[in-house]
């Protein structure tokens, strides 16, 4: 194996190895490659690896990236702060935005989508660490989005994402995991119209993903642990 397809396995391990610990199936954590700034080429050899989830925080590296990689299957996630003024370049390519933190957000992603006569998978991002460099709604205001997001035609509410603290305390950290879950259990049995299908938690990064795991994550997020530092 190459240095990427050792990373990917290295990495698919971790996984897999933090689910038994927790007495879960590795089965029901996906393993999502956040792909910021790396080339199409090295993309592409990760997708050919059979690693086929991939999440972009910039529209216009999506754009840079998405046209040379269209001749193989995979999935793209919008995993960074999405502005108005991209919502229509990035709907062209993904199926997912797991960024949705606000009413005005779902709102235009709806109208959006509907034009363009598809449904969207959405996530809401939730700042469960309180970090103000954090994007994400404030968790007593999830329950009012997800029951707007959950009226809306075109979308349809995966479940909660989070940026774990950046704390070197593994307690803080789990707690802003363990949140989250807490959120997504109320959410997903408010009864509300359209929550009932929330049940996915996308958080934990290459630093932290055994906690998320052990917390109830069903999608980590790696990049750093896959191709190494990155740049900003």
């Amino acid at each position: 194996m190459n240095p990427l397809q050792q990373n990917l396995a290295a990495t698919r391990q971790r996984i897999d190895d933090a689910a038994h610990a927790a007495g879960r199936d590795p089965g029901d954590v996906a393993m999502m490659l956040a792909v910021k700034t790396q080339p199409a080429e090295t993309i592409r050899a990760a997708l050919e690896a059979g690693y086929t989830l991939i999440g972009h925080n910039r529209v216009q590296e999506l754009r840079a990236t998405a046209e040379e990689l269209t001749d193989i299957p995979h999935q793209v996630h919008m995993i960074g702060r999405l502005q108005s003024n991209k919502i229509s370049q990035a709907l062209r390519w993904v199926s997912c935005v797991q960024s949705v933190d606000s009413i005005r957000l779902a709102d235009r992603l709806e109208r959006a989508a509907a034009a363009r006569e598809r449904e969207l998978e959405v996530f809401v991002q939730v700042n469960t660490s309180g970090e103000d460099t954090k994007g994400g709604v404030r968790p007593e205001d999830v329950p009012d989005l997800c029951r707007h997001i959950g009226t809306l035609d075109n979308l349809r509410l995966r479940g909660l994402m989070t940026i774990g603290a950046n704390s070197t305390e593994e307690d803080v950290v789990r707690a802003s995991y363990t949140d989250l879950a807490e959120l997504r259990t109320a959410v997903a049995d408010s009864g509300a119209p359209g929550t009932e299908h929330a049940t996915e938690l996308s958080m934990g990064m290459t630093r932290d993903l055994e906690i998320a795991i052990d917390a109830g994550a069903t999608m980590v997020r790696v990049g750093t642990g896959v191709f190494g530092e990155r740049a900003a």
